[in-house]
């Protein structure tokens, strides 16, 4: 299925490419996301009236990104959880508790945007933890786990 991008999306591509995709995907995700729409004519019309403000608007996400970032730095997170022997934790701090402290730190922030690829965080200590802001963005946030 032909799609129009109307915001740039990882691997697949730019605002405004035309991409072939499985239908699925298209169907479930692109089109009721927004993120895209079907190929055709009237709509290649349409998007061509829409780029400027897209773009705009991509733009600003952008800018808005790059404060974040900024704000994102001096942040220290410090999370008391229980831990035992060694300092394993009785439990685990996954994007959700990261994404909650966070907010409660004035950082408007969403679970989706926190990254741990290695997993949940078991065990007391430090880390950095990956944010993701944007397509472009990425920035990191020090996480503190001591025990209780």
């Amino acid at each position: 299925m032909l799609v129009i991008l109307r915001e740039k999306i990882r691997g697949l591509g730019d605002l405004g490419a035309t991409v072939n995709v499985k239908p699925g995907y298209a169907r479930n995700f692109l089109l009721p996301q927004g993120k895209g729409m079907r190929a055709s004519a009237d709509n290649l019309a349409v998007f061509e009236t829409q780029r400027a403000e897209l773009e705009k608007l991509e733009a600003t996400r952008l800018q808005a990104a790059h404060q974040m970032v900024k704000q994102l730095e001096s942040i220290v997170i410090t999370i008391n959880a229980k831990a035992g022997e060694g300092g394993k934790l009785f439990g685990s701090i996954g994007t959700h508790d990261l994404a909650d402290a966070l907010v409660a730190k004035g950082v408007a922030i969403e679970r989706h945007q926190v990254r741990l690829p290695e997993g949940v965080l078991r065990q007391v200590g430090e880390y950095d933890v990956a944010v993701h802001l944007h397509f472009d963005v990425d920035s990191t946030v020090k996480v503190v786990i001591q025990a209780e």
